[in-house]
């Protein structure tokens, strides 16, 4: 290993340990808030900057591998014993753009004073629980085994469970027990698929599995690809598999449904990637995924229209939104995958800022409904942070969603199926109908005058105070900050705008940057032969890939 590899190599856990560290830390800090945000701050500023040095080192050295403990290979031919953290190009990227994202957040919920109106609210593990969270996600990120991403993902859901129902009030205890319960059966198929995967293959590291499934029957492959495709694809909110999304994520407060919208959807598209990619290349389930793409795109930016809550409408845009990455996922080719990839970066950032800006709107106008708003646009501050990441999200040029969805739609052209085709018409009409729907929110919510609203009669800070059974009505009580944005809370919201804008601006490096890791993905030679480094090991490998044998790579 060189010495630039040796370097990357003793960064790649740190992504995991330093929040797992300061969760430790800030539940013993547990009266102490002031250390409390400081811990914060200090672990997530320090994740983005390992990332960033990570994301450039390994662009320059390639995929490395660590194995936790030292534990290595058990004999030549055998994948390495216990935890391997596993770094290419992908998950670099998806580090660097979620620990931003994860810092962003987190500044804007300190700002806001962390509860959402409700002074019972039992702030002191709002933190530790946090950073529980970017620790979860973090590992998933990493995760050289299928084991270890199952306990990744575990372990940020079950920070997600405390998020989301964070202060106890009755709509997010409703709201969480729906998402506890499919967190929960989606959890369940995923370790069926862990247990299919071992009694077929005899291994769970994501390398060995890529050479073992070559010598599985294709019923077999598809069978096993079919459960982890269902278990990733409800946490990735792939129709039908995505209803219980909009229940769930617009009655958290404001900073929770952001982190949520933005990278815990991303962390099952990040594991259909690998399930689609690295372990069942050439499988039979294109066709299923292409047409899941197409209608999870139309049922949701239809479900998008619908709505009159500016967090509902935001929500069914994520699950509309979800579709491109799947689309470019199932095409299985490098345009496709380096569309999706591209994408996914693009709507970590532009649907978190979003759901920020949502929160801000509360903030201003005291509700989220159109109903009962108008008249934002007297704050231009407010309207700036809004109209651009939304047009940004309908597509606009020279807007990175632009970039991103014209990618999706050259790769499906090129492919040239009915399917594809499809798919391109299918992602045309869920823009035009995406900038439709934020346009609304700007023409209602920003430029009518509160007056004309029907229900904007209802709308002062006491009056919507008093109307804390609505569901769409953000329950401030009695406090005296409706009408107050803090600099902490504007100050994230037009950094996420910056860096939103930054995709486009550097559109051209980023984009390469996608291509060589989607180059990454569907070699998987690089990904293998790094993780067993062994001569034998690497030989079958290669003749596999090269074969283009049921375990050949792809395109």
């Amino acid at each position: 290993m060189s010495s630039s590899s040796g370097v990357v190599a003793a960064l790649i856990p740190l992504p995991v340990l330093v929040p797992t560290i300061g969760a430790a830390a800030n539940l013993i800090a547990g009266r102490r808030p002031r250390l409390q945000r400081a811990v914060t701050l200090f672990a997530l500023t320090t994740i983005v900057v390992v990332s960033a040095v990570l994301l450039y080192l390994t662009d320059q050295a390639g995929t490395l591998a660590l194995n936790v403990g030292g534990w290595g290979q058990t004999e030549p031919g055998m994948g390495p014993l216990g935890i391997t953290l596993v770094l290419d190009r992908l998950s670099a990227l998806m580090l660097v753009v979620s620990s931003i994202v994860l810092l962003a957040v987190v500044v804007y919920a300190i700002g806001q004073g962390i509860r959402d109106g409700d002074e019972r609210q039992p702030i002191s593990i709002f933190l530790p629980t946090y950073l529980a969270l970017a620790a979860g996600v973090c590992l998933a990120f990493l995760a050289g085994d299928l084991f270890n991403l199952f306990v990744g993902v575990e372990v940020l859901l079950s920070a997600s469970f405390v998020l989301l129902t964070i202060g106890a009030s009755a709509p997010r205890v409703r709201a969480g027990i729906g998402y506890v319960m499919v967190s929960l059966v989606s959890s369940a198929i995923f370790l069926l698929g862990i247990a299919l995967v071992y009694a077929a293959t005899g291994t769970l590291n994501l390398a060995e599995l890529a050479v073992r499934v070559g010598t599985l029957s294709a019923g077999t492959r598809s069978a096993i690809l079919a459960v982890l495709l269902v278990a990733f694809g409800v946490k990735a909110a792939v129709f039908p598999l995505s209803a219980w999304l909009p229940d769930s994520y617009p009655i958290a407060p404001a900073p929770v449904t952001a982190v949520f919208a933005g990278i815990l959807t991303k962390v099952g598209i990040y594991a259909i990637i690998r399930a689609h990619s690295l372990l069942f290349p050439g499988a039979t389930l294109d066709g299923v995924l292409l047409v899941a793409a197409l209608l999870t795109m139309l049922v949701g930016i239809l479900g998008a229209i619908a709505q009159s809550d500016i967090k509902r409408l935001l929500s069914f845009t994520l699950v509309s939104h979800i579709g491109y990455m799947v689309f470019g996922v199932a095409l299985s080719n490098r345009l496709g995958m380096s569309g999706a990839i591209y994408y996914v970066a693009h709507h970590i950032v532009v649907q978190t800022t979003l759901f920020l800006v949502a929160g801000l709107i509360e903030r201003q106008g005291g509700a989220s409904t159109l109903r009962r708003l108008g008249g934002l646009a007297a704050n231009p501050l407010l309207a700036f942070v809004f109209l651009v990441p939304a047009l940004n999200l309908g597509g606009i040029p020279p807007f990175s969603g632009f970039i991103g969805k014209v990618a999706l739609l050259r790769a499906g052209a090129a492919d040239g199926s009915v399917l594809a085709w499809l798919l391109v018409a299918g992602g045309l009409i869920t823009s035009l109908l995406t900038l439709y729907a934020v346009t609304r929110v700007w023409t209602q919510a920003f430029w009518r005058p509160r007056a004309d609203a029907p229900e904007g009669d209802l709308v002062s800070a006491r009056a919507a105070a008093l109307l804390d059974t609505e569901d769409d009505v953000v329950a401030f009580g009695d406090r005296h900050d409706v009408g107050r944005m803090p600099t902490a809370m504007i100050g994230p919201t037009v950094a996420l705008v910056a860096v939103g804008l930054g995709l486009a601006v550097l559109a051209g490096p980023i984009f390469a940057y996608s291509q060589r890791a989607a180059s990454e993905v569907l070699d998987r030679g690089h990904y293998i032969s790094t993780v067993l480094p062994d001569d034998d090991t690497g030989r079958h490998v290669q003749a596999g890939v090269s074969s283009g044998g049921p375990g050949g790579a792809g395109p």
